[in-house]
């Protein structure tokens, strides 16, 4: 954790989207050890406020904390605004916010993938615009998005989710090149399965989850974030956490056509 104090400017914030629970949480509380003064912007009230005020008592940085549903098309211009008005210097953005369901795509599930568009996608990119063009202009920051395995991977059930995933993906490659000569540095992570309560698992799933977990065959949040960090520090464009991450969807993209048809029938 020491490595990460070096980069961080004790004046500067962190911006983290998704931050009142499960990975988003996680990279405050690190972040916070590190001496990064925090805020935290999420759709669940409570939760962000008691994080906040946690970590601001236990490690002695500022802290502040913006309830807003970041699939609103205005929330980014919001937040920038805020951020303005409070005179914060946001040197690292986090865009961690995300949703996740397992449905066929339909009538029925529009609304929830529309949902998913914005959030994960309309949202990321304009608060990587309006933050990035202060990094750009200041020469300095850090930008981390969360992508997912899933963007190598299109699979019938997820087929919104991992769309949104690969476009993440290649938005921050692309961004990566752009910010470079600015001395903005932008990472994407594209971890696997994770112990997090962004998939709703059941009692029986979780008690899986956590056998899974101490195999490493899913990460814990602990781990990921450390490891995520260390990636955004190092400015690294992209990693892939984990040399299962790395082979898994080379596999999974080798399954037959019509096996993916039979396996869909029968799970959907």
């Amino acid at each position: 954790m020491k490595s990460f104090k070096e980069q961080i400017k004790p004046e500067g914030f962190s911006l983290i989207t998704g931050a009142s629970s499960g990975i988003g949480a996680e990279y405050a509380r690190q972040l916070a050890m590190s001496g990064s003064n925090l805020l935290l912007v999420s759709n669940q009230e409570e939760q962000l406020r008691n994080l906040s005020e946690l970590l601001s008592t236990e490690y002695g940085v500022k802290t502040d904390w913006i309830y807003q549903d970041l699939s609103a098309e205005d929330s980014a211009q919001k937040i920038f605004d805020y951020c303005e008005d409070k005179g914060y210097r946001v040197d690292i953005l986090i865009n961690n916010a995300g949703m996740f369901f397992f449905k066929e795509l339909n009538q029925n599930t529009i609304n929830q993938a529309n949902t998913m568009l914005r959030l994960h996608i309309y949202t990321p990119t304009q608060l990587c615009t309006l933050f990035g063009n202060e990094m750009k202009k200041r020469g300095h920051g850090y930008i981390l998005n969360m992508s997912s395995m899933a963007a190598k991977m299109p699979m019938p059930g997820i087929t919104v989710y991992s769309a949104t995933k690969s476009y993440i993906k290649s938005f921050s490659k692309s961004l990566y090149y752009e910010m470079k000569p600015y001395n903005v540095h932008v990472t994407t992570i594209c971890p696997g399965a994770v112990d997090t309560p962004l998939y709703n698992l059941n009692k029986k799933y979780n008690q899986l989850m956590k056998k899974a977990v101490k195999i490493r065959f899913v990460y814990s949040t602990k781990l990921l974030v450390n490891k995520a960090l260390k990636a955004l520090f190092r400015k690294r464009r992209c990693t892939t956490p984990g040399l299962m991450n790395s082979v898994w969807p080379f596999v999974v993209n080798s399954i037959p056509n019509s096996l993916v048809n039979k396996i869909w029938v029968r799970v959907r």
